[in-house]
């Protein structure tokens, strides 16, 4: 069962620096989002906590090598 988490309750998890693993890779079991705001700058950081993000990555690699063939 999913908990659905306010917005200042993620933006909290987001900023913790205990949520992060060498200070750069997001890894939080309790947050249910596959990708996160950066901690710093723009765009998108993933939970390495959530096994979707794995696949993610991977999809993201398998199409880098598909389209250089």
């Amino acid at each position: 069962m999913k908990t659905q988490f306010e917005q200042n309750e993620l933006d909290r998890m987001r900023k913790d620096p205990d949520n992060y693993v060498w200070g750069f890779f997001y890894y939080n079991h309790k947050d249910p989002r596959v990708l996160v705001p950066r901690k710093a700058g723009i765009g998108l950081s993933p939970n390495f906590a959530n096994p979707y993000s794995y696949l993610l990555i991977i999809g993201i690699i398998l199409l880098i090598l598909i389209g250089n063939i």
